[in-house]
């Protein structure tokens, strides 16, 4: 038993020091490029799946194994490290910065459930909205950070607002005031942060409900010999944890589907993009403006039946409930609207940092919109001579930079007329930039183009592509089928990033053996990379979320599968109806390369 405790606690020593260890025959056996190659990304591989090391360092790998393998001189490899990619991340991340600072995402958030309204339905529909607007411009795990305290404030107002409603109904009943019901507030507000406390316990993302879960057990032999207003306090109560379920699981998977419409809104879009504009130069097709045409329908579509799916599951879907109209509000609707109205209360009058923020993301919005929007000539078109120079990553950094330049303050007056003069200080500082960028990813990145470089340079590329020809022979729609389901099962154990730079590198060369247009395949995959519903650790925002205390592991088990099947079934709707004309994708395009269907090279 010592040694398997042991093997236990060492289990991630023993994954780093092995594998690369009963690999090695790989390379000593068959002794090309192709099989070196090989083995460096199968240890890659393994690490970044079982994240043994940090997947930055993971990433890393190539630097030293292919110049020691003669596969690239070492500044081959290091160039590889630092792409178009990264300059667009960097412009995208000042803006985040900037948003974060002056709280503009509470207020974008907080205003459009104002406008959504309280009603159950609505609200959980407007938090979503919300939620997935600042995903697609920010990352999904901030986007998740940020609305999940609003709505936990929500909730715990729902909370005391229908303690104080039983209460009066049960004196009511009784035709007295009970003393003792005046403790429901106090006791309700005791189990919630008890709940959260032993969330927080287990594996550091919440497992605290199974002490709940015990609990419930306990009551429910009760329930029979309980009076009939206790019963209807009860019912209610379970409704209630009903609406909270599906407000947090709201929040998780609207941040995740929001970043699924913009280039920028995930880091698996940008690594695709930076991937496909590296591996086919000439098509110059996938860039901010084509990508959300192409995505703005599959996030909407997802998005609703999203929210009917998690209504149906936990609440049941009363379309009476929804569209009632000249109703008198209930006390939970009233308290909610409440809370929103004082959080929004507390951000006061929009400041003059928030307008400048505004005003930079418009611009930069706008900017990536036009450069190439295809039915007109965009401003690219006014530098002829330097075609294909600029890219998204150009106004980004434009934009970017000038939130190091413009002043976070402006000159204000004092009673007698006279200017106050603060100390110069941009809308954000390197220190501040610097906590936002996720240098984790930026590395990662470098290291799946590194091995995308070292693939091709040593032909395993051309290897792998001509071992999947016969995979033509099987109906396209069943191809792109099996693609999606794969990486949607591989990214609920392995992280988002790790799964679309591990398949990319497999699923071009595919394309191309079978004489289709890689887009066809390259799309659909790359969506359903971020399908990762199922499990708290398969997504940074589902293990926000899951700490709050509310969900169980079952609760996200059964609303994530079905919005896996709702995703990819979207997904394969878009690639094979409105997608096909957009880039002509029956078509095998002159861009990509003409693989011959006899390939001499041999692993």
């Amino acid at each position: 038993m010592k040694i398997l405790s042991y093997l236990l606690v060492y289990r991630r020593f023993l994954l780093i020091v092995l594998t690369p260890v009963l690999l090695l025959p790989l390379p000593l056996i068959i002794r090309t490029k192709e099989a070196e190659c090989a083995y460096t990304l199968f240890v890659v591989a393994i690490f970044w799946l079982t994240e043994a090391l940090p997947l930055a360092v993971s990433a890393l790998l190539p630097a030293f194994m292919f110049p020691l393998f003669g596969i690239m001189a070492s500044k081959q490899v290091a160039s590889a490290y630092f792409k178009d990619f990264h300059l667009l991340l960097i412009g995208v991340i000042c803006l985040a910065a900037s948003i974060e600072k002056w709280n503009f995402h509470k207020r974008v958030a907080l205003r459009m459930v104002m406008l959504v309204g309280v009603n159950p339905a609505w609200l959980t529909l407007g938090f979503m909205v919300s939620c997935s607007f600042l995903s697609m411009w920010l990352s999904n795990t901030s986007a998740a950070a940020m609305v999940m305290p609003i709505v936990e404030a929500v909730a715990q107002q729902i909370i005391r607002a229908e303690a104080e409603v039983d209460a009066l109904e049960m004196s009511y009943s009784n035709g007295s005031s009970n003393p003792a019901l005046e403790l429901d507030e106090n006791i309700m507000e005791c189990e919630t942060s008890e709940w959260k406390e032993k969330a927080k316990e287990v594996n550091g993302y919440g497992a605290g409900n199974t002490v709940c879960t015990i609990e419930n057990e306990k009551e429910k032999e009760k329930e029979k010999n309980l009076p009939p207003a206790e019963t209807g306090r009860k019912s209610r109560e379970d409704k209630y944890n009903g609406i909270f379920k599906v407000m947090c699981l709201c929040i998780a998977y609207s941040a995740t589907i929001g970043g699924l419409t913009t280039i920028t809104g995930t880091s698996t879009n940008l690594i695709f993009a930076e991937h496909f504009n590296t591996r086919y130069p000439d098509c110059q097709c996938i860039n901010f403006g084509s990508w959300f045409i192409l995505s703005i329908p599959i996030t909407v579509i997802i998005l609703l039946l999203s929210w009917v799916w998690l209504q149906w599951l936990f609440l049941g879907f009363d379309f009476k409930s929804m569209f009632r109209c000249g109703k008198e509000k209930t006390a939970r609707e009233q308290a909610s609207a409440q809370v929103i109205r004082n959080e929004y209360k507390k951000l006061g009058p929009i400041s003059y940092p928030e307008i400048v923020t505004l005003v930079l993301f418009i611009l930069m919005t706008l900017l990536w919109f036009t450069r190439e929007p295809g039915f007109i000539p965009g401003w690219s078109s006014l530098f002829p001579k330097y075609k294909g120079f600029a890219t998204d990553s150009t106004s980004a950094l434009l934009i970017g930079l000038l939130f190091f330049i413009i002043p976070a303050k402006t000159l204000s007056r004092t009673s007698n007329g006279e200017n106050t003069v603060f100390g110069y200080a941009p809308l954000i500082t390197w220190k501040e930039f610097q906590s936002c960028m996720p240098w984790e990813i930026a590395i990662l990145v470098g290291g799946g183009f590194a091995l995308a470089d070292g693939c091709e340079v040593s032909n395993l590329s051309a290897w792998v592509g001509s071992k999947l020809t016969p995979l033509g022979s099987l109906p396209l729609w069943l191809i792109i089928l099996i693609s999606c389901l794969i990486v949607t099962s591989v990214t609920e154990v392995a992280s988002n990033p790790a799964t679309i730079t591990i398949f990319l590198p497999i699923l071009s060369p595919l394309a191309e053996a079978i004489h289709v247009n890689p887009l066809f395949i390259l799309i659909p995959t790359t969506l359903c990379t971020s399908f990762a519903f199922l499990l708290p650790v398969a997504n940074p925002a589902n293990a926000i979320v899951f700490s709050y205390g509310h969900l169980t592991i079952m609760d996200m088990v059964k609303a994530g599968l079905g919005i896996n099947i709702i995703g990819v079934a979207v997904v394969m709707l878009g690639i094979m109806t409105w997608i096909v004309p957009i880039f002509d994708l029956y078509t095998y395009p002159s861009w990509a390369p003409i693989i011959s269907s006899t390939n001499n090279t041999g692993l």
